[in-house]
């Protein structure tokens, strides 16, 4: 059984049973208004941005640590101009404690700013395994991706996760966001059938006003149709209302089948705000045992 904020305890067979979050190096201050509400030890991921620097990121993942959480730094390798410019970063994560867990994944640049061209480059570079990582969490795709075709996606899970593997590594797949659970599920199960047996967080959004969650769903190639949308909670006619993910994890939930599924857990975008987030999980977990 898994301690919530308010000392209940809830059932491992349930997807928020143990929950990760994200934010960016600049939501330090963010991030603890929202601490209060969070359990000791939730994995929190540091975004990788390019208005970010290397200083910002390792006191954003240093911040994590002191409210008594777990931080899981991203790794942009596309965004990476040299192999020294990674091998300062990693040390500086690893002297703070840091460098434990990490989330690597290609990037927005359409080409590479230097050594590495996708999340693979890094993961079969060997220097994760100099500075003591142990976890390496990789991107998943349920509705597709914009610029990357579905036979190139599942390749590269499959070689990602193979080389996490063959490296003594541990490893999870962290999904991109979406409305659609029959989608997240069928997905699910094709990760499985692969042969892939890694963990994996579904993305959810925290709760967010809908005009938001629509324009990031737009950007990252994510369904929104009026079907979807209603069966997820909002109308896409009314962008002045605020949505949360409740229908899509209560119905995730009563389809998640542990021993078919494997480890399924969630990753919440906090586009809606951190301590937002937050409020909102907690409050969501307490009414499990209402």
């Amino acid at each position: 059984m898994t301690n919530t904020p308010d000392g209940q305890t809830e059932r491992q067979g349930s997807v928020i049973a143990d929950f990760s979050l994200e934010m960016t190096a600049k939501d330090v201050v963010a991030m603890r208004e929202a601490a209060p509400f969070l359990p000791r030890g939730t994995r929190v991921n540091v975004t990788f941005l390019g208005n970010e620097d290397a200083a910002m990121r390792r006191s954003a993942a240093a911040a994590v640590r002191d409210e008594g959480f777990e931080p899981v730094p991203h790794i942009s390798a596309r965004r990476i101009v040299s192999e020294d410019e990674l091998d300062a970063f990693l040390g500086a994560l690893g002297a703070d404690g840091n460098a434990g867990s990490l989330f690597v994944i290609a990037g927005d640049p359409p080409e590479p700013m230097g050594p590495y061209g996708d999340a693979l480059d890094l993961i079969t570079s060997g220097v994760f395994e100099r500075h003591g990582v142990r976890r390496i969490g990789i991107g998943g795709y349920p509705e597709g991706h914009p610029q990357v075709d579905e036979a190139r996606l599942w390749s590269a899970l499959e070689d990602k996760a193979a080389a996490i593997a063959d490296r003594g590594l541990e490893g999870e797949i962290i999904t991109q966001f979406g409305f659609d659970v029959d989608v997240v599920v069928a997905w699910i199960e094709q990760v499985r059938a692969r042969g892939v047996d890694l963990p994996i967080r579904i993305g959810v959004p925290g709760p967010a006003g809908i005009k938001r969650l629509i324009t990031y769903a737009r950007r990252f190639g994510v369904g929104t149709s009026t079907g979807i949308a209603k069966k997820y909670g909002f109308s896409i006619t009314n962008l002045l209302g605020t949505a949360g993910p409740d229908r899509f994890i209560t119905e995730l939930d009563r389809r998640y089948d542990p021993a078919r599924h494997g480890a399924v857990a969630l990753h919440f975008y906090t586009f809606g705000g951190l301590r937002a987030t937050a409020e909102w999980i907690a409050a969501f977990r307490k009414d499990l045992h209402a």
